[in-house]
């Protein structure tokens, strides 16, 4: 069944119930309005439709997604608009599934006439849009969905990504993890395309590297009794415990292993964790080795200390996540490509992203990224490091290092993308 409409913007990580206590009831409304346009109506808006999961096991993450972007909406019209005209945000709720994002994105076209998509946080989303925003030639920027196909045996030319792939994931911290845990992994691995995708770039290292897979099991998402897994866990006893879960699954996982006592005896990490979630943890379940794709804690990089001022005083003092950084970049870059092409026209837009650098006041990490012309993949820098469980919010992790994107990520061939000519 269709689910019924939501207007604005939206896209996230954890459940409804948990989505609603994070978010409130006026916050929800907020979120998923689409702002009536002020200026005159003779200005014709530029609209992109963000197509996230405002409800489902993703809704946290989403709710960031969504502030991040309305957050640069607002800034860019308030400085003129692009190309003298205003920039309008249309949201529709994918619920994490597949087919019901692509629902919303044949609603989008037809109903609201948008110019562009941008979005989706779960990967299985993102390949399905990715497809429908091909089969239509408009151009999609997908904002959290990290499976490596995306960008490589299935990119198509009309589909951008700003997050990184679960390679450039993977090898953010994967070295650090084996040096100094163990070479002896044990894999809980959410049950679709970003957790297998992660599980096999990790395995291809571990084995690269000498050392061996204990063991694992395929989680499927919502599960939110770990226990027989757990109990596996204890009996292979790994050097590392290796978590590659999403949204409040990961909360829920994380809580159990600290119930089950395994992080005292066992490393446990990961390739991504997210502010959110280190947010949602009580104090005794905040742990391990993990890589963030972006961070606010920024010594002497004035751009993002003026950019965390104005978010956070947006915001309630509420401080921006990485999916917050996705949704303001995402929306940044359509807006630097449709100023850069002079048009709104999708395959002058694609031509424009491409090879498009993100300027420091948008890219807000001391690397450049750059949306690559082969693949279209935006190489964007990694945060390795570790939970900083004595911290109080929102310094919540100690990054180790920042790493280029560029010095990790895997070439356009060997990703596997052939992009046709358009």
């Amino acid at each position: 069944m269709q689910q019924p409409r939501k207007q604005g913007l939206g896209s996230g990580d954890f459940d409804r119930r948990d989505f609603l206590k994070t978010a409130g009831a006026t916050g929800l409304a907020t979120l998923l309005s689409t702002p009536t346009a002020t200026w005159a109506a003779s200005e014709k808006p530029i609209k992109i439709g963000l197509v996230d999961p405002v409800t489902s096991t993703f809704a946290a993450l989403g709710e960031s997604e969504i502030k991040g972007a309305r957050f640069a909406e607002a800034e860019i019209n308030k400085a003129g608009g692009i190309m003298g005209r205003p920039l309008q945000l249309f949201v529709e709720d994918s619920a994490g599934n597949p087919g019901t994002a692509v629902d919303k994105c044949a609603r989008l076209l037809s109903q609201d006439k948008v110019d562009f998509l941008m979005g989706t946080v779960n990967s299985a989303a993102s390949l399905a849009v990715s497809q429908f925003a091909n089969r239509h030639k408009k151009v999609f920027i997908v904002t959290g969905g990290h499976v490596d196909s995306l960008t490589g045996t299935s990119c198509n030319p009309f589909t951008f990504r700003t997050c990184s792939t679960t390679w450039m994931l993977t090898s953010g911290d994967f070295e650090t993890l084996f040096t100094k845990f163990g070479k002896k992994w044990y894999f809980l691995t959410t049950d679709y395309a970003f957790g297998k995708s992660e599980q096999s770039d990790y395995t291809a290292q571990i084995k690269k590297a000498g050392g061996s897979v204990a063991g694992g099991a395929l989680v499927p998402v919502g599960t939110t009794d770990f226990s027989s897994y757990l109990i596996d866990v204890k009996a292979k006893s790994p050097d590392v415990l290796c978590l590659l879960l999403a949204g409040n699954d990961q909360v829920n996982a994380m809580k159990q292993i600290a119930q089950f006592g395994i992080d005292k005896s066992i490393a446990v990490g990961g390739a991504l964790f997210e502010l959110e979630q280190a947010h949602a943890l009580p104090h005794a379940a905040r742990y391990g080795w993990w890589t963030m794709e972006w961070y606010w804690k920024q010594p002497n990089n004035p751009h993002v200390a003026d950019f965390v001022k104005r978010y956070a005083a947006a915001h309630n003092n509420e401080y921006p996540t990485a999916r917050v950084w996705f949704g303001f970049a995402t929306t940044h870059a359509f807006r630097l490509a449709v100023e850069k092409a002079k048009s709104t026209d999708s395959i002058k837009v694609v031509k424009a992203l491409e090879g498009l650098e993100l300027p420091p006041e948008v890219a807000l990490q001391p690397h450049t990224p750059m949306y690559r012309a082969a693949d279209h993949q935006l190489l964007i820098s990694m945060f390795p490091g570790h939970v900083n469980q004595s911290g109080k919010y929102p310094d919540l992790f100690d990054v180790s290092n920042i790493v280029p994107g560029a010095s990790i990520a895997k070439t356009p061939q060997e990703m596997g993308c052939k992009l046709p000519m358009l």
